[in-house]
């Protein structure tokens, strides 16, 4: 069997070091945000920018858009990347953007950025009303071209609704047991049994705030949460999807949290004291320490099955069976 290493979930400030070293840490395949509070021409904009660097870079990255693009990553010794927005605003108000942005190479959309979105609410809000009515037809539409349904920063009662509605598996690409740490982004157990229960992904996240212990967070203290979960969810239905913002300067935090909707300062899960990017912990700096969940998987006791189920293999699975149109 044939071991597959994937990120799903990264929004670093890209470049060619970066490249190399999903390289150096052996990725196959990464999703990438390319929006976050975009409209769909400047989306479109991220995607030209892409484009420049498939173009500039061909021997390190391309485009990735199904499961076979992975494997051609794994033979050709390349990282396929994948699209994805954390928010919804891409396709402004306007269901049939959803498959334009889908033929332009998009796989993942989150319906909310935790506040209220015209599809579903935010994990921020102090009131979840679940699925708009526009949210459910835009799944439905989502279902249809083959856009995975991304639920990471939304709250619980949206996240079950997603989950209940879809006729598809979803997928939480980045967020961690709220048992484990009760940050407001990190999901409860009903949400993580119901959406193993269907079919879908939970990709365990790396970014501090999100970490028992914050920066302190130990490998061993991440490597347990794992296994733990794996004991709610099962094996095949977990994988990793770091958040990793690499080199980004904290001015990108202010854009990620406030966007347009607010003047004022959103901290989110930091403090005016603490308004940037955390540190990220010292066994998790880039890419080429991919390596070393594995390692720390391996030393609390999972088997190297388990282990290449986590590392990849589960999320190349879910690509397979999603990333298409229903015929």
């Amino acid at each position: 069997m044939t071991n597959y290493q994937i990120d799903c979930l990264q929004y670093a400030n890209w470049s060619e070091n970066i490249f190399k070293e999903m390289r150096e840490g052996g990725l196959d395949a990464v999703h990438v945000t390319i929006a976050y509070h975009e409209t769909f021409r400047e989306t479109v904009l991220n995607m030209e920018q892409w484009n420049r660097w498939f173009e500039q870079f061909p021997s390190l990255i391309f485009q990735g858009t199904t499961g076979a693009d992975v494997r051609l990553a794994k033979e050709t010794n390349r990282t396929a990347i994948f699209f994805g927005f954390q928010n919804p605003s891409p396709i402004e108000d306007d269901i049939g953007l959803v498959q334009i942005l889908h033929q332009l190479g998009a796989r993942f959309m989150q319906l909310t950025y935790n506040n209220q979105s015209l599809l579903a609410t935010g994990c921020y809000e102090s009131y979840d009303a679940g699925l708009t009515r526009m949210g459910r037809e835009v799944v439905k539409e989502m279902n249809r071209v083959g856009m995975v349904v991304d639920m990471s920063h939304s709250g619980e009662k949206s996240t079950l609704d997603a989950i209940e509605y879809s006729e598809r598996p979803i997928a939480i690409t980045h967020a961690n047991p709220h048992n484990w740490h009760q940050a407001l982004r990190n999901k409860s157990d009903t949400v993580m049994r119901e959406l193993s229960n269907s079919g879908g992904m939970l990709g365990f996240s790396i970014y501090p705030h999100h970490l028992k212990g914050g920066t302190s967070c130990t490998i061993d203290s991440f490597c347990k949460m794992i296994s733990d979960t794996a004991n709610i969810m099962g094996i095949d239905n977990i994988g990793i999807g770091t958040d990793l913002c690499q080199n980004q300067p904290d001015s990108i935090v202010e854009w990620m949290r406030v966007g347009r909707w607010t003047k004022g300062i959103d901290y989110g899960e930091g403090t005016a004291s603490n308004a940037g990017f955390p540190p990220m912990p010292t066994w998790y700096k880039d890419n080429r320490d991919f390596s070393n969940i594995a390692n720390g998987l391996y030393k609390i006791g999972m088997t190297e099955t388990e282990i290449s189920k986590v590392m990849g293999n589960n999320w190349l699975n879910f690509y397979d069976n999603n990333f298409g149109a229903i015929k």
